[in-house]
């Protein structure tokens, strides 16, 4: 109302006040609303907003005079145009304003589209061309002088303003110019970055102009990638606002990448399925259009060209962030943006290249850096290489495959920083990782994808040769298993490789190991394991192969060897399996023909070992076999075992199947992988450990038939493996590496066998070294001298031997044996004891006719001929000259065993304690170890014979030897029966020897200790004939000792047992040319061998192959059997009752009580009874001339003769014996009535005599019939036990046991020649020699 007063007149108001404020008039309203317009400016506008309003409420009133009020001050509004602006249509029409709302609406928007929507100018050069057409000639012009960008913008605005040329439009010109002239980017980016105001709009123009190509049919130019790409670097657009506007989507990209997958895999599906040629080939010719028409028409992908003008300008940072919105390595597996990548990595690496990978001699490309500042800044270190390369080369992934240079740079940088990490002796660092790395993502991938580019292969093996191997094994693993599903056009790779390696020739097949040497490798190994039949030609074919390619085969045959889901048992489980062999024959034969690293062979089969795991020895023993060329076979001949007794050279010629050529190399590499890894001591003391551990631990559920092979194969891979360290270590190596025989066996637990062999060549290398000292400090020619230097030198190496091996028994052992008899007798070997004269002259033979047939052979050229004849007579020399020093070495060894044999055995316990520890501790361990060894200790018992060591009893050591080797061979492996087999014919054969002429027994046996009957306090009395044991006696001794052995082969014959039988066949064929000699004895042998062929031939025919082949030479050694009356006489005449001191030997005419143990009496009576049990018969054996003998044939039948032929024969063979031992015969010697009527009397008296010995327990009572078998068992084991705790027989005893022998022999002198009986022993027969102690064998 204030406003009011101000407007209207106050009579008025006063007036209208009066009157009762009735309505006033329209002609007061018009006048007061003309003056409130005057107040202000804005009072219309404001009155207008008034009125729109008060129509909004009045409209929606009912009370009609209020709206027809609103209407008339409406009316009273002198400003009509205002109003028109404001209020509704409607309202406008009531007030008479306009005619009709209808047509007022339809008006306005009409002239609304004019005004807004209706273009007047379309920013076209046509309809400003003047103005355009400068400004483009304003940007074309000549740049080169002192034009700036400054300048030619102030040029741009007068245009602009001159011309009213639209500044968008401006700007789009700006960019297509600069499209044009790209090359101008400094220019044209320091003009936009003035010019420009608003970073969206620029981005919004160059999405205009992107979107444009996307059109079908349109391809993007590479000008405009590069404008945004510079644009973007220069940071006037945002890479965030300009992606929106690219295509394809991101979702499309994934979706593309599963579908290459998908494909790529479907494709290797096709390739390794068996289809029909035709359909293969129909569905190739279809993928292959499929692949040509998808490379004809690639999609045109925006955010990969971008991309690629990014990585052209060095911009990695925004290059880096596009290709992490794509799946990994799709981005790369585009050739140009891989090419542009790498481009960017030869710009980062260059200067690092220049000083520290460049070969020498070699200029390479220079490569100019880019202009940018922006761009990763190039590497000066190693270190700098972490800031940004490998992450560049770990998106470029397998697509390094595409420049082959930066390949090889990578590949050099890394051996130069690997020969610089090495010689900093630098632990581990993050940059050893990083090339490690980029290796395994990188380098081995692009290798696949590479054709056939053998050169990239040697360079990529000289990086990783630097590696440790087992740091090469992962690389390859990933590569083998990882790798090729990463990536679509691996996966195709790897199938297309498979598929092409169907019968290739060797070179087709070296180029497809250069880029997938993985994939091919497994697929023959594949093969391999299948067909065995397949290793020399595929062997033949590796020689293709590059560096790289074999240290992936040797991963590929490990990893192949390691596959837990392969086992390496048969079905059967008693044999290895075939694929496992075949898999170390291919071993054996790929390692020494190509130069490939063992470590990683050589650890893995240590690894094995660790985890008590024998069968991959079988790879070991092959490689050591083909590289070393030592052959480990029981199979020897005599000639080629004569030939390993000698010299290194000996042995080369003669001693293996195989001649050994060309084996220096490879044998050099086995040893210095093997000393490089530290390995050689390790693998000898597990795999002595081993040996046990395959039968107590290993073999719990295996075959007893496996165990055994397992057991055999890791011993003899133990001896080849020691043989070839003891031929191929120098001295210093070996002794260095192999500690002492006390911590071998106390420390290691090494088997006593094992550490000395282990040790041997040791002492050998010793006493050598302190020999050629001693001669050196004290110069003396004489032979003399030598010797005394030598025992010297002797010595002092094996005075600390001798203390060690103290500690390896009891102390109660060496009550009876000497340590330094104990270490002599495992310290030497077959070279120490003597010379194979007769094996180096048949070698030195051979070479003589070698150089005969050389020079009468007119085909071989001159030239040729010299020189094979040269090589040929240098070989000779050096056989000559090593069997001279070998006999020179023998003669000194003979004389130190001459000067030590008197300290060697005690005599504080029983001959029968000092054998069998001789036996327990040195001979049956030793003889079982090779087949050297067993010649060896057969060749030791002799020499120790002929060295007339004092209280050795070779005829005891024998005896025992020969009669209980039934519980040896039962439990003996397959290779240690053949080696014991050897053992008992070597010492078959010196007994064979005496046996056959006494002359020879005169000279080598009789005033030998060794054949002492009786031993005196005082020791050995060579003059004294009395105590020996005489030439006929051991004949008789010979024929126990082969009737004891036919015992005991029948014995394992008739088991049934697998291992018994086995073993005896395999004993008996080596002990054939010594055994059997006498007839009845191979008649009984040959009879059961018949029967185990009938048996077995069905059944297990590995033992029927063994027993006909033994069963056919059995045969052919029938023309050399004697019978029994020539093998040994029968019967003798008794000798007189002379005093003891002029007795001839401890008997006369029977078998003597000297030759049989009670423990082996006992197993005899044992025999015999169950014999006479399962014949049903009981005949007294005391009978003289038996009606019907029993004989003992492999079926176990018996088979009667008569009475009358055997007295018949017997008579013949009496008279024939008496005329000849009457000649023969001691001057005191007693008719032979006389003798018979002692033995008829001693038979009456037996009876009270064996009460007395049962009561005293002194007398041994040998079988007289079968009813007495109790009894006499019952003395045997009491006289065993009194032999057992050392107490001396009493003379009766002997007197008495002899008397009784020779009461038996006469019943036995019936019985026919088959028969398998023990001969009973002979008898004494003076009174008058209780005073002399007799010589017993027990």
């Amino acid at each position: 109302w204030k406003m009011a007063t101000l407007t209207l007149p106050g009579e008025w108001i006063k007036n209208w006040e009066k009157s009762g404020k009735h309505e006033p008039k329209q002609s007061h309203l018009s006048l007061g609303l003309f003056r409130f317009q005057e107040l202000r400016e804005d009072m219309p506008s404001i009155l207008a907003d008034v009125f729109s309003i008060l129509d909004l409420e009045t409209s929606a009133l009912e009370e009609k005079n209020k709206r027809d009020h609103y209407t008339q001050l409406v009316g009273a509004c002198l400003v009509k145009a205002i109003l028109k602006e404001r209020l509704d249509p409607e309202t406008l029409e009531s007030l008479g304003l306009i005619k009709q709302a209808h047509q007022f609406n339809q008006k306005i928007v009409k002239i609304k589209t004019k005004l807004f929507y209706k273009q007047q100018k379309f920013n076209l050069l046509r309809e400003e061309n003047e103005g355009y057409a400068k400004l483009i000639a304003e940007l074309g012009q000549d740049l080169s002088g002192n034009i700036t960008s400054h300048i030619v913008l102030e040029s741009i605005k007068s245009l602009i303003g001159c011309f009213n040329l639209d500044p968008n439009r401006v700007l789009d010109i700006i960019l297509e110019v600069y499209e044009s002239r790209s090359d101008q980017d400094e220019f044209f980016l320091a003009l936009i970055k003035s010019y420009m105001c608003e970073p969206l709009t620029l981005c919004h123009i160059l999405g205009f102009k992107f979107k444009f190509y996307q059109e079908p049919n349109e391809e993007t130019p590479k000008s405009l990638y590069h404008i945004a790409a510079a644009l973007l670097h220069s940071n006037l657009i945002e890479l965030e606002d300009l992606y929106v506007h690219l295509m394809p989507l991101d979702a499309a990209i994934i979706e593309e990448h599963k579908r290459d997958i998908s494909e790529a895999k479907q494709i290797a599906r096709k390739l390794v399925m068996v289809v029909l040629p035709s359909e293969k080939s129909e569905d190739k010719e279809k993928d292959k259009e499929k692949e040509e028409e998808k490379n004809d028409k690639p999609p045109d992908n925006q955010k990969l060209g971008l991309l690629e003008a990014l990585l052209r300008i060095g911009d990695w940072h925004h290059a880096q962030s596009i290709m992490d919105q794509m799946p990994s390595f799709y981005a790369t597996s585009h050739k140009a943006i891989a090419l542009a990548l790498c481009q960017l990595v030869h710009l980062t690496v260059e200067p690092l290249y220049r000083r520290a990978g460049v070969p020498k001699g070699a200029r390479g490309c220079v490569i100019h850096p880019l202009r940018s500042k922006r761009a990763p800044r190039p590497a000066e270190s190693f270190e700098d290489l972490r800031r940004d390369t490998f992450r560049m080369l770990c998106y470029l992934g397998p697509h390094l495959s595409h420049d082959p240079i930066l390949f090889a740079k990578i590949v050099r940088l890394g051996k130069a920083f690997m020969k610089e990490y090495q010689s900093d002796n630098r632990p581990e660092d993050t940059l050893l990782s990083c090339f490690l790395s980029v290796a395994d993502q990188v380098l081995l991938p692009s290798l696949s994808l590479m054709e056939c580019n053998a050169c990239m292969s040697e360079e990529l093996w000289g990086l990783f040769k630097l590696f440790p191997y087992h740091h090469r094994y992962r690389l390859y693993g990933q590569w083998k298993n990882e790798t090729y599903s990463s990536h679509p056009l691996l996966v195709k790779v790897k199938a297309q490789t498979v598929d092409r390696n169907v019968k290739q020739s060797g070179r087709q097949i070296g180029k497809l190991s250069h880029s997938n040497p993985t994939i091919l490798f497994d697929y023959m190994l594949s093969q391999i394991q299948w067909y065995d039949n397949l290793i020399v030609p595929v062997v033949d074919s590796l020689k293709y192969l590059t560096s790289l390619n074999y240290d992936v085969l040797a991963y590929c045959i490990i990893e192949a060897l390691a596959n837990p889901e392969k086992e390496k048992m048969k079905h059967d489980d008693t044999t290895i399996s075939s694929w496992l062999q075949s898999l170390a024959s291919l071993c054996g034969a790929v390692f020494r023909k190509y130069p490939i690293e063992l470590a990683g062979l050589l650890q893995y089969v240590t690894n094995q070992l660790k985890a008590g795991k024998s069968f991959d020895l079988l790879i070991l023993k092959e490689v050591v076999q083909k590289m070393a060329g030592i052959e480990i076979t029981d199979e020897m001949t005599s000639e080629q075992l004569e030939a390993m007794t000698g010299g290194e050279q000996l042995k080369a010629e003669g001693g293996y199947f195989g001649q050994i050529r060309n084996t220096k190399k490879s044998s050099q590499r086995l040893k210095e992988a093997l000393l490089d890894h530290e390995l050689a001591l390790p693998l000898c003391l597990l795999m002595a450990q081993q040996r046990n551990g395959v039968v107590f631990l290993e073999g719990g559920e295996k075959h007893l038939k496996l165990v055994g092979h397992l057991y055999d194969q890791c011993h003899d891979t133990l001896v080849q493996f020691g043989g070839f360290l003891a031929s191929n270590l120098s001295t210093e190596d070996y002794i260095k590496r192999v500690p002492s025989i006390d911590i071998l066996c106390n420390q290691f637990h090494t088997p006593h066998d094992a550490a000395f062999f282990l040790s041997r060549p040791m002492y050998a290398h010793q006493i050598l070294s302190k020999y050629d000292e001693l001669k050196k400090a004290e110069k003396g020619n004489r032979q003399q001298q030598k010797v005394h230097k030598y025992v010297a030198a002797c010595e002092q190496v094996m005075t600390p031997v001798h203390e060690a091996v103290v500690s390896l028994h009891p102390a109660r052992v060496w009550d009876d044996l000497r340590p330094q008899f104990y270490a002599t007798f495992w310290s030497l070997t077959m070279y120490d004891l003597a010379v194979p004269h007769a094996a180096y002259e048949r070698e030195v033979n051979k070479l003589k006719a070698q150089i005969k047939q050389i020079e009468e052979n007119p085909e071989i050229p001159m030239n040729k001929k010299k020189k094979e004849k040269e090589r040929c007579t240098a070989l000779q020399e050096k056989l000559q000259e090593e069997e001279k020093k070998q006999l020179e070495h023998v003669q000194r060894v003979l004389h130190r065993l001459k000067l030590e044999k008197d300290n060697w055995l005690l005599a504080k316990s029983t001959k029968n304690e000092t054998i069998t520890k001789f036996l327990q501790l040195c001979l049956f361990p030793r003889c079982i170890f090779s087949s050297i060894d067993a010649v060896y200790c057969a060749r030791f018992v002799e020499l120790v014979h002929q060295q007339k060591t004092p209280n050795f009893c070779t005829l005891l050591c024998y005896d025992r030897v020969f009669s209980a080797i039934i519980y040896t061979v039962a439990s003996c492996t397959e290779n240690e029966s053949h080696r014991y087999g050897r053992f008992l014919c070597c010492m078959l054969e010196t007994v064979t020897r005496w046996h056959s002429d006494r002359a020879i027994y005169e000279k080598e046996c009789a005033n030998y200790p060794g054949f002492l009957t009786i031993f005196r306090a005082t020791g050995f009395d060579g003059g004294n004939k009395a105590d020996q044991l005489d030439y006929e006696n051991f004949r008789h001794v010979v024929h126990k000792w082969h009737y004891m052995l036919t015992k005991a082969s029948v014995h394992c014959l008739e088991t049934g047992d697998y291992t018994h039988i086995r073993n005896i066949l395999i004993v008996l064929t080596k002990i054939l040319p010594c055994y059997p000699k006498v007839l009845n004895l191979g008649q009984a042998l040959e009879c059961r061998v018949h029967k185990i062929c009938l048996e077995e031939k069905d059944k297990r025919p590995d033992l029927y192959a063994l027993a006909m082949g033994y069963s056919g030479r059995l045969k052919s050694q029938k023309v050399h059997m004697v019978p029994e009356n020539e093998f040994h006489h029968k019967e003798q005449p008794a000798r007189s009752t002379t005093p003891a001191s002029q007795q001839n030997g401890p008997g006369s005419t029977g078998k003597p009580a000297t030759i049989t143990s009670k423990t082996e009496e006992g197993t005899s009576e044992d025999g015999d009874r169950g014999k006479d049990k399962s014949q049903g018969t009981t005949k007294p054996v005391n009978k003289a001339n038996s009606a019907a003998a029993k004989v003992t044939t492999s079926n176990g039948n018996g088979a009667l003769n008569s009475t009358k032929a055997v007295k018949e024969r017997d008579d013949k063979e009496k008279s024939g014996k008496e005329k000849k031992e009457k000649k023969e015969k001691t001057p005191g010697s007693t008719p032979e009535a006389k003798a018979e009527n002692r033995r008829e009397k001693q038979r009456d008296e037996r009876a009270g005599k064996e009460e007395r010995v049962v009561r005293e327990g002194k007398e041994k009572t040998p079988k007289a019939d079968r009813e007495k078998v109790k009894p006499e068992e019952k003395s045997g084991k009491d006289d065993k036990t009194k032999a057992g705790n050392g107490e001396p027989m009493e003379p009766s005893r002997e007197r008495d046991a002899i008397k009784e022998a020779k009461s038996k022999e006469k019943g036995d002198r019936s019985a026919v020649a088959g028969s398998l009986k023990s001969p009973g022993p002979r008898s004494e027969s003076a009174e008058s020699e209780r005073g002399k102690k007799p010589f017993q064998l027990c």
